[in-house]
């Protein structure tokens, strides 16, 4: 691991993938360059005056207050364990045991591991579907009132906004319709830390409203995505009345670490200090660099970007050269070998993530490489320019519709080889990664159209939790 960390730092990649500060030029250019070189001697328990993340009354108190004011919410809790850690805390704060909560379907997969711990019945809705691209949109507000009209007894409604891809659904609107029902509303806004920024400091108020300012209940934030902490911290925002403070942070603390890390807290003080003293200006930056790569991107002939609308968050760049041949797999192969890593392919779609720390040189080795790569496959295949597939549209589309009628799991599993678990009950979420979007949850049937599409992900190559090393999944034994 060393040495592939090393020799990744060492080749001076450009980075399109989380996190978003892209190294540490970010830092030293703010000032913390110093801070850097002393990452080691820092790395401290909980000594006198060093506070305590649960039960903060100093420095880590401090911390969590200047978040509350830059997100202009009630208050704000530090999560050293991810997003994923926040999102199970509001889960299970907002949700009682064995209680039903209205989750949209593409929801991340530890909002499934909160449903486990807290013995909590789910309920779908199902977002649109970008067919041409063959990945999630967003989730209308209509799924949203005729759950809930169905389903009175539900606690609280959680969905991802924006998903993976930039695509956000209507929170204000969502969060109306909530709250006039009486329930609590939860957003996975991992990859939108930013999104209150932009507006906040009149930047690019195109964006997406945040949820924070949508009036969303608890919002959390991987900070680490496209701002400048580091991987694996985030922030859990909480406004409003309808959560007990006492009752979350109880949540939280079952499932963050008793060892929190003053480096990753460190990290996080960092970020909300650049974001209090230099936010408008380094978001100015961040978009300026934007501007240049998709005016770039818009002269590529045979190149096609995703345009989401206004519910789009355009710091996502969602391309594809399948109109000259190329898939997602290959595009990212050709971006490596030139030095630039990209967050993840679906089918024939790349998605780059930019982030606080993108630069306009980033931005221009990255043109310059689709241009090229735009040019070797037209030289190519000429004549054979095909009409662009419905990319992994059972792959990605498919993660929000594939899955079916709940059924108990049974208490007896077995692991079966994946061609025969068809007609089986999954025992065991099938989570491809990225994006972490089950394939299959517990308790839905496994289809001979599940098995297919986990067959030819692992075929490309591709990461599927869920199936064991020699091909096999978990499903109940029945009987």
């Amino acid at each position: 691991m060393l040495e592939f960390l090393t020799d990744y730092a060492a080749s001076r990649p450009v980075s399109f993938h989380m996190p978003g500060h892209k190294g540490a030029a970010l830092f030293e250019r703010y000032g913390y360059g110093d801070f850097l070189q002393h990452l080691c001697d820092c790395d401290i328990t909980e000594i006198p005056g060093a506070d305590n993340l649960f039960r903060p009354e100093g420095i880590i108190r401090d911390v969590q207050r200047r978040y509350a004011d830059l997100y202009d919410v009630d208050r704000s809790y530090l999560m050293v364990n991810g997003t994923s850690g926040g999102l199970m805390a509001a889960v299970m704060a907002a949700v009682p045991p064995g209680g039903r909560l209205i989750m949209a379907r593409n929801c991340h997969k530890s909002i499934y591991n909160g449903l486990i711990l807290g013995g909590i019945q789910p309920v779908y809705v199902y977002p649109e579907i970008e067919a041409s691209w063959g990945i999630c949109g967003p989730v209308d507000p209509g799924e949203i009132q005729r759950a809930l009209q169905q389903y009175p007894d539900a606690a609280a409604v959680v969905l991802p906004s924006p998903n993976y891809y930039g695509l956000c659904s209507d929170i204000a609107a969502i969060a109306g319709i909530v709250h006039d029902a009486g329930k609590i509303l939860i957003v996975d806004q991992a990859h939108g830390a930013h999104l209150h920024f932009f507006h906040k400091y009149h930047i690019r108020e195109s964006l997406p409203p945040s949820a924070e300012s949508c009036g969303a209940d608890i919002t959390v934030d991987s900070t680490h995505k496209t701002l400048a902490s580091l991987t694996q911290s985030a922030v859990l925002n909480m406004q409003g009345e309808r959560i007990d403070p006492f009752i979350l942070e109880d949540c939280i603390q079952r499932v963050e670490t008793t060892s929190p890390s003053y480096i990753l807290m460190a990290f996080l003080d960092i970020n909300a200090r650049i974001l209090k003293d230099h936010g408008r200006e380094a978001l100015a930056q961040w978009d300026h660099a934007l501007q240049i790569m998709q005016s770039g991107l818009r002269k590529i002939e045979g190149l096609r970007c995703l345009d989401g609308g206004p519910l789009m968050d355009t710091t996502k760049i969602d391309l594809s050269l399948a109109a000259l041949g190329v898939d997602g797999a290959a595009l990212e192969a050709a971006l490596r070998r030139r030095g630039i890593f990209s967050e993840l392919y679906t089918g024939d779609l790349l998605m780059l993530m930019t982030g606080i720390g993108t630069t306009e040189e980033d931005g221009s080795r990255l043109l310059a490489a689709l241009c090229t790569i735009a040019a070797e496959a037209r030289a190519k295949r000429p004549a054979a320019v095909r009409a662009e597939k419905a990319a992994a549209s059972a792959l990605t589309a498919g993660l929000a519709r594939l899955g079916g009628e709940l059924h108990p799991v049974p208490p007896r599993r077995r692991a079966l080889p994946l061609a025969k678990a068809a007609g089986c009950i999954c025992a065991g979420a099938i989570v491809p990664y990225p994006p972490g979007v089950p394939l299959c949850c517990p308790g839905e049937r496994i289809t001979e159209e599940i098995v297919d599409a986990c067959a030819k992900m692992r075929r490309q190559g591709m990461t599927v939790l869920g199936i064991s090393e020699d091909g096999c999944v978990m499903v109940g034994q029945e009987g």
